[in-house]
């Protein structure tokens, strides 16, 4: 899709538009042909207002060459108010969730009023009730005429939203059907080359010691004067999967950065295995028994500019593993360990270990962070929509590791807007709404109706610390 977007050249064949070829050099070309794509990894300047994004390259401006805000505000207004996207133009992009600047990609496209719509796993950051939403705002610019793209590896969304589907493997073109003449498995089939098990399997949880114990935790907002958690306790066991579910924005994010080390307390403590962690470095938790999947892997996980074999030993590169006692790196050491984590998990790379990280797919990356940080053995992963931008096949290899870890009587702390990762996942489930916790679920006994009121802050009840 980057190649009809223009940010890559094709080495072979032709693009047509409207029966005539077409030679799209640049995403300027392909704007005035009237393609717009939304980015699986955001195209965002993270020091600009929302506005200001959005209207990046087609500022209206007068005859005088001055800005001319007023009216793209109200257009931005217009067209969020039009598509249930709420943003806030005057907010910037770095302190804003990533939800909001998925919606933000998503009303840049929809600002400069293009024909074919290049949706690239648009969906990957947003809550069920806006992937419906978006959905149906496809269905609708669809019915105006407008053609869509859409890339998407959510098999329920591809039967939901498409009229034809095109399955590629591997880099090579599998085959198209109607979706009305297919079904999820014959779909799954084509992606993944085989049968794919849609459920998880696993035991029933045998919970242990206490792991992790969050006490009054209350960490502060970027955006706004109020504290984006608020006195939350909770406790996670070895040998469980604890969820922390809710919509985006509702404190997830600082809740996780502050378990991890990424942001501090105002107030509280957390303890990891015993010991108070509540000041500790983020190296400190790394080296004591914590792992963390993040939310953001180009912000947070990866250094793009590194080959994927430097980045699968970041936190690993002192041990005497990877070190000489002279502080030399061991090469072959760290390219036999890469090259065994890139083939235990199967993440694809243009040339293996050597490969630079910015270079790969969005799924690899993700699937590189995912081997890194499992195979440290922690006492505690704490796991942020571990399978954003997977294919059906990596989710069911990701969910059996997840099992793998809390079934080795390690905890496993997992944040996800996925509602069937959730329910299928999942021991317990707290329910995060405005930065607390308001209700704790068994996924057994609960239904996916319930939760979402619990989402939604309909119902409230109390947050189990057990």
């Amino acid at each position: 899709m980057s190649v009809l977007f223009g940010l890559y050249q094709a080495e072979e064949g032709v693009i047509k538009k409207d029966g005539k070829e077409v030679n799209i050099k640049d995403p300027n070309d392909a704007n005035r042909l009237g393609i717009g794509m939304v980015h699986q990894h955001f195209k965002l300047v993270e020091c600009f207002s929302v506005l200001d994004n959005i209207i990046l390259g087609d500022e209206p401006t007068d005859k005088a060459g001055f800005l001319k805000k007023d009216e793209a505000r109200k257009k931005i207004i217009e067209l969020s108010d039009k598509y249930g996207l709420s943003v806030d133009p005057d907010a910037i992009i770095e302190d804003i969730t990533v939800g909001m600047q998925q919606r933000t990609e998503i009303l840049k496209m929809l600002y400069r009023e293009n024909e074919i719509l290049i949706f690239d796993e648009p969906t990957a950051v947003l809550t069920p009730q806006e992937i419906e939403e978006l959905i149906q705002i496809m269905k609708n610019l669809a019915k105006e005429g407008k053609s869509i793209l859409f890339i998407s590896h959510k098999l329920n969304e591809i039967m939901e939203a498409a009229d034809r589907c095109t399955v590629l493997r591997k880099g090579k073109y599998i085959g198209t059907v109607n979706i009305k003449d297919t079904n999820k498995e014959e779909l799954s089939r084509m992606m993944v080359g085989r049968d794919v098990d849609f459920v998880v399997h696993k035991e029933e949880a045998k919970p242990g010691d206490v792991i992790l114990n969050v006490e009054g935790m209350t960490v502060a907002s970027k955006v706004h004067h109020n504290n984006a958690v608020r006195n939350v306790s909770f406790k996670v066991h070895a040998g469980e999967i604890v969820c922390i579910a809710g919509i985006d924005g509702n404190g997830q994010t600082e809740l996780v950065y502050g378990i991890t080390g990424l942001e501090p307390l105002k107030e509280g403590k957390i303890t990891l295995g015993g010991r108070d962690i509540t000041h500790a470095s983020i190296r400190y938790r790394n080296t004591h028994g914590m792992s963390h999947i993040p939310e953001d892997r180009h912000k947070h996980g990866l250094v793009l500019d590194y080959s994927l074999e430097y980045n699968m030993i970041l936190q690993r590169y002192f041990e005497p593993q990877f070190v000489s006692g002279a502080g030399f790196l061991k090469r072959k050491n760290i390219r036999e360990y890469s090259d065994k984590l890139i083939e235990q998990y199967d993440v694809r790379s243009g040339q293996g270990s050597i490969t630079t990280a910015r270079s790969m797919s969005g799924g690899n990356q993700q699937k590189a962070i995912v081997a890194r940080e499992i195979d440290k053995d922690p006492e505690l992963l704490v796991a942020v929509q571990p399978t954003r931008g997977l294919d059906v096949g990596a989710i069911e290899y990701i969910h059996k590791q997840l099992v793998a870890v809390r079934d080795a009587g390690h905890a496993v702390l997992l944040v996800s807007l996925e509602l069937d990762e959730v329910m299928s996942v999942s021991d317990r489930i707290l329910v995060m709404y405005e930065g607390e916790i308001v209700g704790e679920l068994d996924p057994k006994k609960t239904t996916v109706e319930e939760l979402g009121l619990y989402m939604a802050g309909a119902k409230k009840g109390a947050g189990g610390n057990e």
